[in-house]
């Protein structure tokens, strides 16, 4: 029992083929070819405010480079010992400062000011309670 009765080398041909117009990415030689004999799709110009929105060269990370050298070199143990040193004095003082403010804020609210009676407005309270909505 034969399973399809297709002569190897068209089918080989045909294989490489559709390999080689999946396998480019930008440049694909079987489009490129139908493109210039008219077949293929046709190629616009970029528009200009794209053209000028891209940079010049694109600039990504080289994979399989050496690392570049730090700007700056590590700190060394005494380093780091002084600089913790430096941020527990700056801590203390915040808190000290943050207690100050607590303190400060403990003081009771003052009283409110007391202003005389004012006799033309009470007046006006009374007239206004007369009327019906």
């Amino acid at each position: 029992m034969k399973l399809l009765s297709i002569p190897r080398a068209p089918a080989f041909a045909l294989t490489l083929l559709a390999a080689g117009g999946a396998a480019g990415c930008n440049s694909n030689p079987v489009r490129d070819v139908a493109t210039s004999l008219g077949a293929g799709p046709q190629v616009a110009p970029t528009p200009d405010f794209v053209a000028r929105s891209r940079p010049a060269t694109l600039d990504y990370m080289p994979i399989g480079t050496p690392v570049p050298e730090r700007p700056t070199p590590a700190r060394s143990a005494a380093e780091i010992k002084a600089a913790e040193a430096e941020l527990e004095t700056l801590r203390a003082r915040n808190e000290a400062a943050g207690a100050a403010a607590a303190e400060l804020g403990k003081t009771p609210p003052p009283e409110p000011i007391r202003l005389p009676a004012n006799t033309s407005q009470q007046t006006r309270q009374k007239t206004n309670s007369n009327r019906r909505p």
